[in-house]
C-alpha cells in the first residue's frame, strides 16, 4: 500500500483542526469580551472625572445596586460601605428611579455612616445615567438645619430669660403700690425691683452686644492693642466682686505683647472669663491670669480652682444661655451669655477660645489670638 499520500493528508487534517480550535477560541473570547462589557463597572465617558470633582456626594450604581463610582464627599458622608449604599432610604430612592424611569428629589435625615450616632440632613437627587446606571447626588444641608435649631432655641431661651425679670418687675411694682404706707416694705421691694431691672438691662445689653459681634463690620477699624492694658482693665473691673468673695486674682507672664483689634471688646472677653472664674470659685481660692506668646500666637489663660466642668458639658459651655449650674447662675444673676460673647469676640479677632477642666478641681479658659507682629490689620485669619 502506497503511504506517500498519508503525510500531506495528516498535515492538511492538522491545519483544519488547528484552524477550528483557533476559531472556537476566538469566538469564545469574543463572547467573553461581550460578557465582561455587560458586567463591567465602567461608567459612561467623562462621568468618572465629574464624580471625582464633586465636593458634594455623588454615587453611580449598576443594575444590581453595586456602587461602581463614589465621590470623596459620598465617602465622607458615610453613604457608601463595601461598594454598597449604607442606607435603605437611599436604596429605595434608586429603586424608584429604576421602576419609573423618572428622576427623584427628596430631603432625608440619615445617620452618618454604618455606625454613626449623629445624623446628617441631605437633599438627594437621583436619575438614570444611560440605560444601565443610576446617578445619585447628595447635598449636605446639616449646617442649615443646625442654624435653624439654634435660632429656634435662641428665641425660646430669650423669651424665657426675659419673662422672669419682666414678671418680677411687674409683681414688685404692684407690691410697692400696696405697701405705699409701709416704709420698710417699700425699701425692701424697691431694692428687689432695682436688682431685677439691672438683670433685665444686663440681658438686653448682652443681646445687643452679641448682635453687634455677629455683624460683618464688627471689626471695621482694628487698631494695635496692648494686651497688658486689656488684662489690667479686666482685672480692675472684677476687683470689687473678688474682694467680696475673698478670691485672690494674680496675673503674670509675657509683657509688652500686642494684637490687632478692638480693645474694648477684648476687655469684655477677658472680663467675662475672670468674672466666671470668680463666681464658680470657692471663697478664699485663687484666680490666675497668664499671658504668653509662642510662634506668633498670643494666649491669655484664666485659671480657677472652682467646681470644674463635667466632661459631657465641655462642648456646650459656649452656647447662648447655657449654664453649667442654673441654680448658681440665678443666684449670681448670670445670663448665660458671657461665654458666648467671649467666643464671638475672639472669632472676630481671628482667634479661638479653648477650655480645659477637671470636675471638682477647676478650669482653664484660654483665648488665642494672632500677635500683631505676625499679622496685619487687613487680614485677620482664623488660627488653625
Amino acid at each position: 500500500m502506497d503511504s506517500t499520500w498519508l503525510v500531506p493528508a495528516a498535515l492538511a487534517f492538522g491545519v483544519v483542526v488547528g484552524a477550528g480550535i483557533v476559531t472556537i477560541v476566538y469566538l469564545a473570547a469574543r463572547r467573553g469580551d461581550r460578557a465582561v462589557k455587560v458586567v463591567s463597572p465602567s461608567v459612561p465617558d467623562g462621568v468618572d472625572q465629574v464624580i471625582d470633582a464633586l465636593d458634594s456626594g455623588g454615587v453611580v450604581l449598576d443594575p444590581s445596586n453595586n456602587v461602581v463610582k463614589a465621590s470623596p464627599g459620598a465617602l465622607a458622608f458615610g453613604l457608601v460601605w463595601n461598594q454598597a449604599l449604607v442606607h435603605p432610604e437611599l436604596v429605595a430612592i434608586v429603586d424608584r428611579v429604576r421602576k419609573t424611569g423618572e428622576s427623584v428629589s427628596e430631603e432625608v435625615e440619615l445617620p452618618r455612616g454604618p455606625l454613626g450616632d449623629a445624623n446628617i440632613y441631605l437633599f438627594v437627587r437621583a436619575a438614570r445615567l444611560g440605560s444601565r446606571y443610576v446617578l445619585l447626588l447628595a447635598e449636605d444641608r446639616t449646617e442649615g438645619y443646625k442654624l435653624d435649631a439654634v435660632r429656634r432655641d435662641f428665641v425660646a431661651n430669650i423669651s424665657h430669660e426675659l419673662k422672669t425679670p419682666i414678671g418680677a418687675v411687674s409683681l414688685l411694682a404692684e407690691a410697692l403700690q400696696a405697701a405705699a404706707k409701709e416704709p420698710d416694705q417699700v425699701k425692701r421691694f424697691a431694692k428687689r425691683l432695682t436688682k431685677e431691672s439691672d438683670r433685665l438691662a444686663r440681658i438686653t445689653q448682652e443681646i445687643i452686644e452679641l448682635s453687634r459681634l455677629q455683624a460683618a463690620d464688627a471689626l471695621s477699624k482694628p487698631e494695635t492693642v496692648e494686651i497688658d492694658h486689656v488684662v489690667a482693665a479686666a482685672i480692675d473691673q472684677n476687683r470689687v466682686v473678688a474682694e467680696a468673695r475673698n478670691v485672690t486674682m494674680a496675673s503674670g507672664g509675657d509683657a509688652g505683647i500686642q494684637v490687632f483689634g478692638d480693645e474694648s471688646l477684648l476687655v469684655v472677653a477677658v472680663h467675662n472669663l475672670i468674672s466666671n472664674a470668680i463666681v464658680y470659685s470657692s471663697k478664699g481660692s485663687r484666680v490666675g491670669i497668664g499671658v504668653s506668646s509662642v510662634d506668633g500666637i498670643v494666649e491669655i489663660a484664666v485659671t480657677d480652682q472652682g467646681i470644674g466642668i463635667p466632661p459631657e458639658e465641655l462642648d456646650r459651655v459656649f452656647e447662648r444661655f447655657y449654664r453649667i449650674d442654673p441654680a448658681r447662675s440665678r443666684h449670681t444673676g448670670g445670663t448665660g451669655l458671657g461665654l458666648s460673647i467671649v467666643k464671638h469676640v475672639v472669632q472676630n479677632h481671628g482667634g479661638d477660645v479653648r477650655v480645659w477642666s477637671q470636675h471638682g478641681y477647676g478650669s482653664t479658659f484660654t483665648i488665642r489670638l494672632p500677635e500683631a507682629t505676625h499679622a496685619t490689620s487687613a487680614s485677620l485669619g482664623e488660627i488653625a
